[in-house]
């Protein structure tokens, strides 16, 4: 059965349209009231918006496969979508356990531990950088420090920062309706690839105390006996995820933060009373609004839910955002709260064996960054008529957060 929703219902949920990006949660909230198991005849797909189906969904890669891509524009225009390198994000396993095993032995907890010290230094480079009175949370810092820290990791000149920041950024940007890829957009990420390829080569021939070096030289053993490493193009396709969609998480968790304590002004007084609530506060802006709306997966199996059958071979967007946004599974989940205590997954970084390896690293980089905006805008208010949603395309958030401070 694959009716649409229940019958008289007129959700029309549609993730290229205006209304979903500039804020989907009051959509989100009737999807789980009312079509937990929703289909969409205009694009064939199908989208899970409750915590009990989106979570055991992500950890069930038998059933829902990661491998024809993540984001709708991947498979409603894979002509134009599809990128160049293998992405470990896009594969199911055995090869999905291989390049984790092996990315994993340079993503150890000691190993982003010990950056702190650097990343600390970035932010705050870029924070004393800004105007004392008024400026753009987003576009004067966040969209700047978080490609500064992975660039630094993986060894990538500094003059050629900047510029990668924008290649990685062209292809994640849509507009409302737009369903595919811009040329220009493919033309950036091809750029990118190429040039990663390129700095892998460098590093083969003349190691350095990189991270490009590191994952040059991590190796595994296959189970057999014989080890194996990853391969050139398998490096890049991981380097430009970080660069990309990495960097793009916390530099819109900034944004989302920022508007957020501009609501809540006694709890970011609170926040600076304490700083220990930083780490707590950080994952109640992850839950409550977190960046990352949708993660795509692909049936290999009919499967059964609120009495519909969502058949093998179907597109379903599990719904991150909304999830931790259930009542049935966060107490009161609709209010923003930094003393909230956790229960749960929160599914702002993935779930399962696509969790993302990241997510240690962003939330250092999110606790700092909160960290030093505490001391440099203790009080401040939202120039509102500034504030501008971004359009990306499995990403909210916001382009422009423009404050003034005192």
């Amino acid at each position: 059965m694959t009716d649409t929703c229940v019958p008289g219902d007129e959700i029309d949920f549609d993730p290229f349209s205006d209304e979903f990006f500039r804020d989907p949660h009051e959509i989100y909230r009737r999807l789980r009231a009312e079509a937990p198991a929703y289909f969409n005849p205009r694009y064939g797909l199908w989208a899970l918006s409750r915590y009990a189906d989106v979570a055991p969904g992500m950890k069930n890669f038998e059933t829902f496969s990661s491998a024809q891509g993540i984001t709708l524009d991947m498979v409603l225009d894979p002509e134009h979508a599809k990128p160049d390198t293998p992405m470990i994000i896009m594969m199911d396993p055995p090869d999905h356990t291989r390049m984790r095993n092996l990315v994993r032995k340079v993503f150890t907890p000691r190993a982003i531990a010990e950056l702190e010290p650097m990343v600390r230094e970035i932010i705050t480079t870029f924070v004393r950088q800004l105007p004392a009175d008024e400026f753009d949370v987003v576009a004067d810092f966040s969209d700047h420090f978080p490609i500064e820290v992975i660039s630094s990791m993986l060894g990538v000149p500094a003059q050629d920062r900047a510029w990668l920041r924008e290649l990685h950024a062209l292809p994640l940007e849509r507009v409302p309706g737009e369903t595919g890829m811009r040329p220009e957009a493919k033309e950036a990420m091809q750029q990118a690839g190429r040039y990663y390829f390129q700095l892998i080569m460098e590093r083969r021939a003349h190691p350095r105390d990189d991270m490009i070096s590191r994952l040059i030289e991590a190796e595994v053993d296959r189970g057999d006996g014989v080890s194996t490493k990853l391969s050139d193009l398998e490096i890049a396709g991981f380097i430009s995820l970080l660069g990309g969609a990495g960097a793009e998480t916390v530099a819109k968790l900034m944004g989302i933060a920022t508007v957020l304590f501009a609501d809540h002004p006694d709890q970011w007084q609170a926040l600076r009373a304490d700083r220990s609530r930083i780490p707590g506060a950080f994952e109640e802006v992850l839950r409550y609004d977190g960046p990352v709306q949708y993660d795509l997966r692909y049936t290999l199996r009919d499967v059964e839910l609120h009495d519909r059958t969502i058949p093998q071979g179907s597109h379903v967007l599990m719904l991150l955002a909304s999830a931790t946004r259930d009542e049935d599974a966060f107490p009161d989940a609709g209010r923003f709260d930094i003393d909230r205590p956790h229960s749960g997954h929160n599914l702002g970084f993935g779930y399962g064996i696509h969790s993302c390896l990241g997510a240690a690293l962003a939330r250092m980089e999110g606790r700092i960054a909160l960290d030093v905006l505490l001391d440099v805008m203790p009080e401040f208010t939202l120039d509102r008529e500034g504030l501008r949603r971004a359009t990306v395309t499995n990403v909210a958030g916001w382009a422009n957060v423009p404050v003034r401070v005192g």
